[in-house]
């Protein structure tokens, strides 16, 4: 082993041995138990990111874990189509190329554009797993548009629509007007955003007046735009401004429409006017009170946001009607939603009708991809009814067929499905899975895998025209399929058999509902087992937190905080970071400041740290929590601990021989820091895998580090050396022995979570054993109860007690390392078990503590300048000095102290300046606040040292 760890040098090399010897391929022994994790699939339209690689570091430390244990193991891979966001860029791509918009083209042109880029992102997403260490099965990738995928996806529309769970209807849904499709919840982002609302008089119908003699109501609306649309006024039946007006009319302005005033319990009374005005064609919310009171719906805008040349009436189920007039005044025909209003509010101040306006603080829906303010919009799209599916689901989770990880998020889970509504299959695009679907020319609709299926089915001759649907399915409806689909089904595989259910999911709480819920109602009801009842798809879903900044804040491209797990791994320098970050920026307006930023954070770029440090950091992080800071400086602190690993095998491989793998005879022959090494070691496997087993990776990776730098390392090692230079042949043999025993343990309980340097190590260490076999295919230690050792376990504590004490008073008393002491000890009850101790391990105290002698003394004989300590029922006593040196350390620790005294006082009275604090940059107050925190603990330490002095 080279004296410098370098993961650059060790980790290719190794992922390409593992992959040349197949070691991540599925195993398929029926007398074994099986493990399977199926990877969410990530996008193909870029890189992973931080989130990814947090994600992909749990689940391979899982896959490896169980991998150790002999299980048939499966990590199935693959990535997913993403429809709209696949279709902007090759969009965006194709104009950039040729001016060219999707208009140009046909459908099937652009769809072959995208399949060569899908290839190379695929290769990319792929290489950044691999660098990460991922040990996936690669040869089973799939892809959520591949052929076998895309016969599942059509087998189970065409089932759904034959058992009347798929319907097509007019409902409202999100309505992107930039991409011209449906988007789901998830793609729709909230942003606050300062505006108006406006006071707009409605006037009363009939010669009807309110109790305060007004022939209007005011209605307060953000969106006066939408007035063209209103079909009814809602107001609370407790308001007493307003119950009397229950039943009767207002009349819309501009059109005279004649607006029924409806009593609703849910009107807000204190928000606005308490009059809420009902656009159903455009808000979910009084789409929602259109049905409870059969209110017609009126749709003003086109697809694109304009307002129509003419409406679009409905009755409240969707069907086309003629009860209202599709009159639209000529002057808002082809007027963008900000054009409209603006027409509107002036129009209404013509006629007086605009009471007033206010500032308003707004939260605007907006498309995650397109930025485009969402318009709620009445559209014929394709739906699932989920109530009933959602009911098994919810059963399964209630009997803990599945289990939530943490076990709060089951309530979140509930929350949602219990509220469910159909879901919107539908969007408008081309590139993704085609609704297979067709219809004649009446109109009718025929459902089946493929245009033969349906002629055949229906009795349709050659001669009858059909058209299949423009339309494609939602990517989650694909998505929602992974766990079966990708093991075969709609055969009977024996991989499906083998390894389903999966046995756990890994995901974030952000998609419990779009991807967790649908994948357990889609699988129940395709999946049964051998008594015809639903089988879950998995038997767990660790739920992890998202993963931030240092600061907290969402990593994303417009705030340059975005981290390439990559530039990590293999180190990146500013030049390129800076690229990096500020290229095909959407809003190029924010690169400096983001340049600016970057440079301060990363001033020399970032270094290489390697995988294995990454993955303990991300592992490290891995708490219930739902959002996780990610903090490069933690990232070097685990990158020390690699390193700390790489210098303990080259020490162990150097103080080692073939001559240390001798028997169990010997055994009655060992120290007490080898008994205490093994049974530490036994108890850290059995928290450790405990820790594992119950999805708490955080505190594996803890107890891991504690294990292995503060025993193993620090106590350990140091142990040995001592032990190595003494001229006992055979407690070197045991030394070595216990040594090599627990190191090579170590590595193989270490491995799930940092493989490369494990692996490494392991193979030179076990070169003695003529053993080339990967690290993986190796057993994970076992707790043993036979190896329990509390008397070595106590007996070690007190003499590492012991040690420390005195290593504390030669810090604090600056004495010299090499200045040897007496150690003074006296047993405060009869029993001399602890005292013989201390006597028995002299040596240990000789050489880490620099302990010349030591003396057993009464109260008589105590030093009169001395430091006391009870341990475990003994007090330890350190002599000082003499009278004289005494009284001068006292004079210079007091004049120290006097010293640090004004420093702080000088501190407190600048941090109780309220003028200072204000006008004061934060990080200067941080930095002062930080500083008198220092010089007060320092000044505590001092004021230690003096007491000792005080009285000589």
């Amino acid at each position: 082993m080279k004296n410098k760890y370098c993961p650059s040098d060790i980790e290719g090399p190794i992922y390409e041995k593992w992959e040349k010897l197949d070691c991540f391929k599925k195993q398929e022994r029926d007398n074994q138990e099986s493990f399977c994790i199926m990877l969410p699939p990530p996008n193909i339209t870029g890189h992973l990111h931080m989130g990814h690689a947090f994600q992909h570091s749990l689940i391979d430390t899982l896959i490896r874990y169980h991998r150790m244990q002999g299980k048939n193991t499966l990590w199935q891979v693959g990535t997913d189509h993403a429809g709209i966001a696949t279709q902007i860029i090759i969009e965006q791509n194709l104009f950039l190329a040729t001016g060219k918009n999707k208009k140009d083209f046909k459908r099937k042109e652009l769809i072959e554009q995208v399949f060569p880029w899908k290839n190379s992102l695929n290769k990319q997403i792929f290489h950044q797993m691999r660098r990460l260490g991922c040990s996936a099965d690669w040869s089973r990738s799939r892809f959520t548009m591949d052929e076998g995928f895309t016969r599942a996806v059509n087998e189970v529309f065409v089932k759904l629509y034959k058992d009347g769970l798929i319907y097509r209807g007019k409902r409202l849904v999100n309505w992107d007007p930039i991409l011209g499709t449906a988007i789901s919840d998830l793609e729709v982002e909230y942003m606050k955003s300062q505006g108006f609302i406006w006071y707009i008089r409605y006037p009363l119908a009939d010669g009807v007046k309110t109790g305060e003699e007004k022939q209007y109501v005011v209605i307060a609306t953000t969106r006066p735009e939408t007035l063209l649309g209103d079909t009814g006024i809602a107001i609370n039946p407790l308001d007493e401004r307003y119950h009397k007006l229950i039943g009767k009319f207002v009349l819309l302005p501009f059109l005279n429409r004649r607006l029924p005033i409806v009593a609703d319990k849910n009107i807000d009374m204190s928000k606005g006017t308490g009059c809420m005005k009902l656009t159903p064609a455009h808000d979910f919310k009084d789409y929602e009170i259109a049905q409870k009171y059969k209110l017609p719906l009126i749709n003003i805008f086109n697809l694109d946001g304009t307002i129509r040349t003419s409406a679009q009436v409905f009755n409240y189920q969707g069907t086309m009607t003629n009860t209202l007039s599709t009159q639209i005044p000529k002057e808002f025909h082809g007027l963008s939603r900000q054009e409209a209003r603006e027409k509107i509010i002036s129009s209404l101040k013509n006629i007086g009708l605009l009471e007033k306006k206010e500032s308003y603080e707004l939260v605007l829906p907006s498309g995650e991809k397109s930025r485009a303010i969402i318009e709620p919009m009445l559209t014929d799209q394709w739906y699932l009814r989920t109530r009933d599916l959602a009911k098994i689901a919810i059963e399964a989770v209630k009997q803990k067929k599945i289990n939530f990880v943490p076990e709060k998020y089951e309530n979140m889970y509930f929350s949602w499905m219990s509220n469910i509504q159909d879901w919107c299959l539908s969007r408008q695009l081309w590139w993704g899975h085609r609704i297979p679907a067709w219809y004649d020319e009446t109109g009718k609709i025929y459902v089946g895998r493929n245009e033969q299926e349906v002629r055949r089915s229906n009795h349709l001759h050659d001669k009858i025209f059909l058209t299949q649907d423009d339309d494609v399915l939602d990517t989650w409806f694909s998505s929602g399929l992974w766990t079966f689909g990708t093991l075969g089904w709609p055969e009977k595989t024996d991989l499906l058999r083998l390894y389903y259910p999966t046995s756990v999911l890994v995901s974030g709480f952000d998609i419990i509902f779009f991807w967790i819920a649908r994948m357990i109602m889609l699988s129940m009801y395709f999946i049964k087992d051998e008594n015809g009842q639903g089988q879950v798809p998995f038997k767990t879903v660790y739920i992890t937190g998202l993963i931030k900044d240092e600061q907290g804040n969402k990593m994303s491209k417009s705030k340059g905080n975005v981290i390439d797990p990559l530039d990590i791994i293999d180190g990146i320098s500013l030049e390129e970071l800076l690229k990096k970050r500020t290229d095909h920026m959407l809003q190029p307006k924010l690169a400096n400041n983001i340049k600016l930023r970057t440079k301060k954070q990363f001033p020399q770029g970032i270094k290489s740290h390697g995988a294995d440090a990454l993955r303990l950091t991300l592992t490290s992080l891995s708490c219930p929590s739902r959002n996780i800071n990610f903090d490069l400086k933690r990232l070097e602190g685990y990158r020390n601990f690699c390193n700390k690993l790489w210098n303990a095998g080259r020490f162990v491989l150097q103080n080692t021989e073939s001559s240390v793998f001798i028997s169990d005879i010997h055994q009655n022959k060992k120290t007490l820091a080898d008994r205490w090494i093994l049974a530490e070691f036994n108890r850290t496997v059995k928290i450790y895998r405990n820790a594992l087993d119950n999805y708490r990776l955080d505190l594996a990776a803890n107890i891991l580090y504690e294990f292995t730098w503060n025993k193993f390392c620090d106590w350990y090692l140091e142990i040995t050396k001592i032990v190595f230079k003494s001229n006992s042949q055979s407690r070197q043999c045991i030394a070595r022995y216990t040594l090599i025993k627990v190191f090579e343990s170590l590595l193989r309980l270490a491995h799930p979570i940092i493989p490369f340097i494990t692996e490494y190590i392991w193979l030179r260490l076990n070169k003695l054993r003529e053993n080339n076999e990967s690290i993986m295919s190796q057993e994970i230690p076992l707790y043993q109860s036979s190896e329990e050792d509390d008397s070595a376990l106590n007996d070690m504590e007190l003499m590492k007690q012991v040690i420390v004490y005195i290593r504390n008073i030669r810090t604090l008393m600056n004495m010299s390392v090499n200045h040897k002491i007496d150690l003074l000890i006296r047993p405060c009850n009869s029993t001399r078990v602890n005292y013989n101790i201390i006597y028995a391990n002299f040596e240990l105290l000789q050489s880490l503590a620099k302990v010349k002698n030591i003396r057993t003394i009464s109260n008589d004989s105590l030093p009169m300048i001395r430091t006391t300590k009870l341990i475990a029922d003994i007090e330890i006593h350190i002599p000082l000095s003499d009278g004289r040196t005494s009284n001068m350390e006292y004079k210079r620790l007091n004049n120290l102290i006097t010293k640090l005294g004004e420093r702080i006082q000088s501190l407190e009275i600048r941090l109780s300046n309220k003028n200072f604090l204000s006008h004061a940059p934060k990080e200067v107050v941080l930095k002062m606040g930080e500083q008198l925190r220092i010089l007060q603990e320092k000044k505590q330490i001092l004021l230690i040292k003096e007491s000792m002095f005080k009285n000589s």
